[in-house]
């Protein structure tokens, strides 16, 4: 873990240098192709004129340039990052091609600097987590141990880009860790805190978007209204990410090679830009406007419009590009123009919860949101109505949407994605609960006839039989009970039907003398690992302390019993107290009647 550790420093650092040559190299396409000059800062289209044929052909030229690097380079480019990250860590090991790290970048920033309604950030966490997979596979490192450095590259990348640390760490244990230990928490963290402050160093350590105002008590109805605010927000995520999916499916409809797909993505992107210039680009202006609540109606409405139609539906053709600065947009755009019906609390107050409504409906990441609303705005006060508005929000997306825009394209793919964490109910159970209290064994010396017989005619009605379905290896013990091999039912029917075989064949000469063995202690899961390396399905219990001193026999069976006991309790529902029933005596004791007896307690 320390190893990974010093690994995740180097990381975290190339992180934030990638992040900062994007936006430059991002910053310098607009230039050069929007405005005709030479420079790096990060300006979007639309702040100036602009001929209509240089808003309607750029896209498309992008586009075309963008279709050969995926054909000819490589076809991992293609997309906004997050789903290729979760199927590389799923599917692939946790390993990315060495090209993805030019090439993903660099088709970005042509995509976005020629007016693609996207975000950086996700192409920097495909850099940053292809970096830290490139570093993983030159050393002899696991796959976990490689997918904690992609992830800590990945996390690195957008904290770099957003400023936003915490939210940073949490999403990539909402969406890309798929677990929540020290050993990958750690390494992380470690990543996107020394990104970060490199960031400070490179793009300033002021929030992205600023706020300077306090927020005023809120009333009950206010809260309700922040409510409104997340089912509103939840109803946008849900036709956004819809539009994105009925897209990609017209796509690959087109009789056409997709190639070309991104180009005709372009296209669409170029017409909605003669609507609403202000749409194409990464948008980080028109963010701070919306929040800053200095919008006119007109950008709002545009915005609204124009930005969800022409980023959801040039998403589908495999463009490259982010979607949490178009998620931004879109939410600051709606939470605008909610903010001319519902009542005024603060300058942008409307647009930030609709921002943090819309990412925990469209990403499926609550917290995220939350939490990307506090740091891109440092409004830190607001963290009651944020979680009202994106948990609601969360709630209406799980419930019409089986999957978020960043999972559903990995489950196209044929990988099955869940993103509902519980704890094991194999952790929670030791062997000891569980292990038969009566299990069959064998003397040493017994006849192997005998011994089969003895395994095949034990009653049907009886407590042993129940344990022997489960039964199928058996402990050999000598005359002072120590364990001295196994024999497996497999192996003794086998045996004893075996031509040549006679009455004076022992089971000595069949069973197996190199015990895989388990202790009462172990969890369920800790033996369900040691089953599954040594690929056996039963294996006997001793005493930790007398290793030769048999407790029980276990077998896949039983450890499967716990799930039973799980399943159990999250599908049968029972009354367990009645409320006539208890009553209240004044000596402070309950008196709780059930079915067929009394019972009193101390309060």
């Amino acid at each position: 873990m320390l190893l990974i550790c010093g690994m995740a420093l180097l990381i975290g650092a190339v992180a934030a240098v990638v992040a900062d040559a994007l936006l430059k190299l991002i910053g310098l396409i607009t230039n050069a192709v929007f405005y005709q000059r030479f420079a790096t800062n990060l300006v979007a289209p639309g702040a100036g004129p602009h001929a209509w044929w240089i808003i309607l052909a750029a896209p498309v030229v992008g586009g075309l340039i963008v279709g050969v690097m995926a054909r000819y380079g490589s076809d991992a480019i293609r997309g906004h990052g997050m789903p290729e990250a979760i199927e590389s860590i799923l599917r692939g090991g946790s390993k990315i091609k060495p090209r993805v790290v030019l090439l993903k970048p660099l088709s970005a920033a042509i995509t976005i600097g020629t007016g693609g309604p996207f975000g950086a950030e996700g192409p920097i966490i495909m850099t940053g987590g292809a970096f830290g997979s490139l570093l993983a596979q030159t050393l002899k490192l696991t796959a976990d141990e490689r997918k904690t450095l992609l992830v800590a590259g990945a996390a690195a990348g957008m904290a770099a880009t957003f400023n936003a640390p915490l939210a940073s760490i949490l999403l990539a244990i909402e969406l890309l860790l798929f677990e929540f230990r020290p050993r990958s928490f750690v390494p992380v963290s470690i990543a996107v805190v020394v990104a970060t402050a490199l960031r400070w160093v490179l793009l300033g350590f002021l929030p992205l978007f600023p706020t300077t105002h306090a927020l005023p008590p809120l009333a009950f109805p206010d809260l309700l209204l922040c409510a409104a605010t997340g089912m509103v927000g939840g109803v946008i995520a849900w036709a956004a990410t819809s539009l994105v999916y009925l897209s990609e499916d017209t796509f690959r409809k087109l009789p056409i090679h997709w190639m070309w797909w991104p180009a005709i993505g372009g296209l669409i992107i170029g017409v909605g830009g003669l609507f609403e210039p202000r749409a194409l680009g990464v948008g980080y202006d028109v963010i701070g406007t919306l929040l800053a609540g200095k919008a006119t109606l007109a950008l709002i409405v545009g915005i609204l419009i124009v930005k969800t139609l022409i980023w959801s539906l040039s998403l589908g053709s495999g463009t490259s590009g982010g979607v949490l600065a178009p998620v931004f947009m879109i939410g600051a755009a709606l939470g605008s123009l909610l903010a001319y019906v519902f009542p005024p609390v603060a300058p942008g107050f409307w647009a930030l919860l609709s921002l943090a409504a819309v990412v925990g409906g469209v990403m499926r990441s609550p917290l995220t949101g939350v939490v990307f609303a506090m740091e891109l705005t440092h409004q830190w006060d607001a963290v009651i109505p944020l979680i009202i508005a994106s948990t609601v929000a969360y709630l209406l997306s799980v419930l019409v949407l089986k999957r978020s825009v960043l999972t559903e394209k990995v489950v196209r793919r044929g990988t099955h994605l869940t993103r509902e964490y519980s704890v094991d109910p194999l952790e929670v159970f030791l062997v000891g609960e569980i292990m038969p209290r009566n299990f069959m064994s064998f003397r040493l010396g017994t006849d192997l006839r005998d011994a089969a017989k003895a395994a095949a005619s034990v009653p049907i009605n009886s407590e042993m039989h129940r344990l022997e379905r489960a039964q199928r290896l058996y402990p050999v013990l000598d005359g002072s009970n120590n364990l001295v091999g196994i024999v497996t039912q497999y192996q003794m029917l086998g045996a004893a039907l075996r031509p040549g075989s006679t009455a004076e064949t022992k089971i000595d000469q069949i069973m197996v003398r190199h015990i895989v063995v388990g202790y009462p202690d172990m969890t369920l899961r800790e033996v369900a690992n040691l089953m599954a390396a040594s690929e056996i399905s039963s294996l006997p219990i001793v005493d930790r302390k007398t290793p030769t001193q048999v407790l029980s026999v276990v077998a896949m069976d039983h450890i499967l019993k716990a799930r039973l006991r799980d399943l159990n309790e999250e599908r049968k529902a029972e009354r367990v107290l009645r409320f006539p029933d208890i009553f209240a005596l004044g000596t402070g004791r309950l008196l709780m009647r059930r079915r067929g007896s009394d019972t009193s307690a101390s309060k």
